[in-house]
C-alpha cells in the first residue's frame, strides 16, 4: 500500500469512529471476547496486530489525522463566518465587487483602496479613498452588505474631503502611507512591498495595481483599485 492509499485509509476510519477505541472494538470478534474474556487485552492485540478483522491503524496515526481533519473543519468554518457577505442577496455592482473582493483582503493576497464621492446624511457632498482591508478588520459590514447602511468615506479613513465645509483629511493606515505633498496628486505607498499606489485616473495606477470603475446606482462615483504584493513572506 502506497502512502496515498494508506492516508485514504485512515482518513475513512478516522471519521468513521469518534474515539481509538471505539474503532479498535469493531476489530473485536465475539469469538476474541469468548477465549481472552478480557476486553482491554483484546483492544492491545488488535492495536499490536495480533487480532483484528481490518487494517492495522497505530493510536498516534488515528488520533494526528483526527486533530487534523478537525482543525481544517473549524478553519472552514471560521472562514464561512468570517466572510459577512457571504449568503447575501446583492444587487448592486458596488456590493457585488466588495464581495467578490472581501476573501483576498482578508487573507492579505489583495488590498483594495476604494474611492466614493456621494452626499451624506446631511446633504453634503464627500469623497474620500477607504483602505477596505483596514475597515474590514475595525468594523463589522454586515451593515453594509445587507442594505442597512452605505458605506461612505469618514475623517478616519485614508483621505476625506467635504466638498460643502472644504474640510480636508488624510490618515496613513496600517497598510498605506498617504503622500499628500506630491505636486501631481495624492499618493499612497503599500507599506508591504513599498509600491506606489496612484489615484490620478489620467495616470497608470503602479506596480502590480489594477483601477476599476464601478457602475454603481449607489453613488455619485465609486471606483475601486486592487494591488497585489508581490513580497513574500
Amino acid at each position: 500500500m502506497d502512502q496515498d492509499e494508506a492516508l485514504t485509509t485512515v482518513d475513512n476510519i478516522v471519521t468513521q469512529f469518534n474515539t481509538y477505541e471505539d474503532f479498535l472494538d469493531s476489530q473485536i470478534t465475539t469469538l476474541d471476547l469468548y477465549y481472552l474474556e478480557d476486553e482491554g487485552l483484546a483492544r492491545q492485540l488488535v492495536e499490536l496486530g495480533y487480532r483484528g478483522t481490518g487494517e492495522v491503524v497505530k493510536r498516534e496515526d488515528f488520533e494526528a489525522r483526527k486533530a487534523a481533519i478537525e482543525i481544517a473543519r473549524l478553519a472552514e468554518r471560521t472562514q464561512k463566518k468570517t466572510l459577512t457577505s457571504a449568503g447575501k442577496d446583492l444587487h448592486d455592482n458596488f456590493l457585488k465587487a466588495l464581495a467578490a473582493r472581501e476573501e483576498d483582503n482578508r487573507s492579505g493576497k489583495v488590498s483594495s483602496v476604494i474611492f466614493i464621492r456621494d452626499k451624506n446624511s446631511h446633504g453634503q457632498e464627500v469623497s474620500g479613498y477607504i483602505d477596505y482591508a483596514h475597515r474590514l478588520k475595525t468594523e463589522d459590514f454586515e451593515v453594509y452588505f445587507s442594505g442597512k447602511k452605505r458605506l461612505l468615506p469618514r475623517p478616519t479613513d485614508m483621505s476625506f474631503y467635504n466638498w460643502d465645509s472644504h474640510i480636508a483629511v488624510w490618515n496613513s493606515t496600517p497598510n498605506y502611507q498617504v503622500i499628500a505633498d506630491n505636486p501631481e496628486g495624492l499618493l499612497f505607498k503599500y507599506k508591504r512591498d513599498r509600491k506606489i499606489l496612484n489615484v490620478d485616473p489620467k495616470a497608470q495606477p503602479g506596480d502590480n495595481s489594477t483601477r476599476s470603475l464601478i457602475g454603481t446606482e449607489l453613488y455619485t462615483q465609486a471606483v475601486i483599485f486592487d494591488h497585489v504584493s508581490r513580497r513574500k513572506t
